[in-house]
């Protein structure tokens, strides 16, 4: 079988005598698509350990090459659309549109990716930071008042609302219809792209289209009325090349439909895993928690309210830094990069890359390096502490958003909201795991814990947090 996928695609590659990676392409047409799709995790472990950190397959009608480790990474990123171009699934490109950034390549890419940017610069960053920190003390005294929840489904709606309400103004919490529309367009990103009647992708599409309406009334309001808060749509709407020219409506959908995704689906997946994470290690918990203490962001009993957090008290909180960046290494919210396009046939680490075929790297199996970092599988936060920084010791080898010309954009957004809620959370409230459900985790479309994290959660028993108790209570 090998033979015949080999000579279907010898017509691709040029003459030499360069070899192939090692791997199989499995069944023809589907390839190795639903081995891969059952467990993800498992398919790359045994073709890693059979073959290597990079070896061929045959993926979604695709003969792919798989890249792991830093070295990898680096070859890619380094030759961004020099060699390589980024490519999506059919599904991806119709639901993200055809302006979004997530489907741009080339200088193109680049020029949207400098007027989007300024939706994400530090100015706007700063604004951010206080909505974020309202809307994390809401859903943690909604949380309280539970007693207890399943996390993964709150953290959804907790990140949508933050995206919803700094992207367009809008609270999904009065307007349930919005939600559950956007969340059957997300739904359909990784379906088979096949349009009938009441299939996952029509419904997709047709949500698609609700939204980019909805988004269409905004602008059309804007126009009329200009916006006193400065959301990520007013910027955009602002936003100006190097030429003066301003992004077309059509462009500005296509975008914050991006960004909604890219800014919620994300940040749920990694703010369950920070969650589960320190349960799962009291210690680590104990001391993060200790740090917020040492530092004096604690209830003041004296005037009955807690320190706000600014830009200058989140840069305090190293070691709570180097918690949020294990979780990101042990749990990349994507364990699989977007696929790359090869432009033109290359040589790595020996092997013939052939032009047409498609690469993509993995995170997860990267950040499993040995060579890189100690005990790899388990969780250590002091890995980044100042005296150690292991993932300083290649280029590459710590990549949770990436890398390259095509890092995730909203990168310090996505950090950002994860310091403010971790902040507050470990500051003023405690949980514990439910018993019996299953923890292991999926991967696909994003990283989650499989019964969605089930969790008893409490405020802390102290002397001044019977204080907080009771001003929230009077609050």
């Amino acid at each position: 079988m090998t033979n015949l996928w080999t000579q279907r695609f010898a017509w691709r590659t040029p003459k030499g005598n360069l070899p192939l990676p090692p791997g199989r392409f499995g069944l023809p047409i589907v390839g190795e698509s639903i081995s891969y799709l059952r467990d993800p995790a498992r398919f790359m472990d045994q073709r890693q350990k059979r073959y290597g950190t990079i070896f061929k397959t045959h993926l979604f009608g695709r003969p792919t090459i798989v890249f792991i480790g830093a070295d990898a990474t680096r070859f890619l990123f380094t030759n961004e659309s020099q060699r390589f171009e980024m490519t999506n699934t059919p599904s991806f490109e119709v639901l993200l549109g055809a302006n979004s950034i997530g489907v741009k390549t080339g200088s193109a890419h680049q020029i949207l990716r400098k007027q989007l940017f300024q939706a994400f610069e530090p100015r706007a960053l700063a604004e951010y930071a206080t909505t974020i920190e309202d809307m994390t003390r809401r859903y943690l005294h909604r949380w309280e008042r539970m007693g207890t929840l399943t996390w993964y489904s709150e953290l959804k709606k907790y990140t949508l609302d933050i995206a919803c309400k700094l992207f367009v103004s809008v609270e999904t919490a009065s307007d349930e219809n919005l939600e559950k529309v956007y969340q059957t367009w997300s739904e359909g990103l990784l379906s088979i792209p096949i349009r009938f009647p009441g299939s996952k992708f029509d419904r997709a599409v047709r949500a698609r289209e609700q939204l980019l309406a909805r988004i269409d009334e905004m602008i059309n309001q804007r126009q009329q009325h200009r916006n006193s808060n400065q959301d990520v749509l007013e910027i955009l709407l602002q936003t100006q090349d190097e030429e003066g020219n301003r992004l077309s409506s059509e462009e500005v959908k296509d975008n914050v439909l991006g960004m909604l995704v890219a800014g919620h689906e994300t940040l749920t997946s990694a703010l369950t895993s920070l969650c589960l994470l320190l349960a799962q290690h009291p210690e680590v918990l104990q001391a993060a928690r200790a740090e917020q203490e040492q530092l004096g962001f604690t209830l003041s009993a004296a005037e009955g309210v807690t320190q706000p957090l600014t830009q200058e008290s989140l840069k305090q909180m190293t070691y709570l830094e180097q918690v949020l960046k294990e979780v990101l290494r042990i749990a990349p919210p994507v364990v699989r990069s977007g696929s790359r396009k090869v432009l033109e046939s290359c040589e790595f680490g020996g092997y013939l890359i052939p032009q047409g075929w498609d690469v993509f790297y993995q995170i997860q199996e990267t950040h499993q390096d040995q060579n890189v970092y100690a005990e790899p599988k388990r969780f250590d936060p002091e890995r980044f502490a100042p005296d150690r920084t292991e993932n300083k010791q290649k280029v590459f080898s710590y990549i949770p958003f990436g890398g390259g010309i095509r890092e995730c954009l909203g990168k310090e957004f996505a950090r950002l909201e994860m310091k403010v809620f971790a902040a507050l959370l470990i500051r003023e409230y405690q949980w514990e795991l439910l018993p019996g459900q299953n923890l292991e985790r999926v991967v696909l479309p994003f990283s989650r814990p499989h019964d969605g994290l089930k969790v008893k959660f409490w405020r802390r028993e102290s002397g001044r947090d019977v204080g907080m108790n009771q001003m929230c209570v009077n609050g």
